[in-house]
């Protein structure tokens, strides 16, 4: 099996190194695992592309690459200049330093990444960390994922629904909850959730010179979502499992709307 891994976090993300790990490990001794991942973070590009200008590609070591794109860019680059048009068996993207459950499924480079991958029509898994008050203290606060992580991949391999035959394919992404690995409940196929009565703001700040900056303001990560949700899920030890498509349209409104234009 030959598996390119990329992230959002940048190329010397302690993430990468836990999902080098675990994408070693589902590769075997026979496979391939190849690292395409932005030289610097790139956190929050979504599924944005390098569209208007041209990005250095910098090959660090054998399989190892640093490109100066996004998540998606490295995907791109992964396939169509590091291998050369060979697409791989699996993209695995991540292991993204907190969570990308809810709406910050939006916003995530690491599921950029893993969109791109199902649009290239390759098997695609964004794996992302929550954190917080019971990961603060662990030794590695990637501890869940490196247990975990191996398993769950081998199991979407497995059982996935992956739809070759469609246009718009299935991706996943995996959230591994705010635990350490020993208070983990299982694992739960979860829908997107949405965290009410939150959300991203801008937040002003001055610097010594007086000059007025702007920062963009997280949303609550601990907000309430509705129940068995993947952001509820985690908060209550679950590993969240949810499947995603690149397809935006509001199926479940055309018949209502093209009524409403006849």
């Amino acid at each position: 099996m030959r598996i390119l891994v990329t992230n959002d976090d940048g190329i010397n993300a302690p993430g990468l190194r836990t999902l080098i790990a675990i994408a070693q490990e589902v590769a075997g001794p026979e496979g391939e695992v190849w690292v395409v991942a932005p030289a610097f973070e790139q956190s929050g590009v979504g599924h944005c592309i390098s569209y208007t200008h041209p990005m250095m590609v910098s090959k660090l070591a054998e399989k190892r690459y640093a490109t100066e794109g996004s998540p998606a860019d490295c995907v791109l680059v992964g396939i169509y200049d590091v291998l050369e048009g060979q697409k791989p068996d699996l993209i695995l993207s991540g292991v993204n330093r907190g969570n990308n459950s809810g709406e910050n499924t939006l916003y995530s480079g690491t599921l950029g990444a893993a969109m791109e991958g199902a649009l290239q029509g390759v098997k695609a898994i964004g794996l992302s960390q929550f954190l917080g008050p019971e990961t603060k203290d662990l030794e590695d606060e990637f501890e869940v994922a490196r247990d975990y992580g191996v398993q769950v991949v081998r199991d979407l391999l497995e059982k996935g629904i992956w739809e070759e035959d469609r246009d718009y394919r299935i991706f996943y992404s995996v959230n591994f909850p705010p635990r350490a690995s020993k208070d983990v409940k299982g694992v739960k196929i979860a829908a997107q959730g949405f965290r009410q009565g939150t959300g991203y703001g801008v937040e002003p700040h001055f610097s010594p010179s007086g000059r007025r900056f702007l920062w963009i303001r997280s949303a609550d990560q601990r907000a309430a979502t509705a129940a068995g949700a993947d952001v509820a899920l985690n908060l209550e030890g679950y590993i969240s499992i949810t499947p995603m498509r690149c397809d935006l349209t509001a199926h479940d409104r055309l018949a209502e709307l093209e009524a409403r234009f006849t």
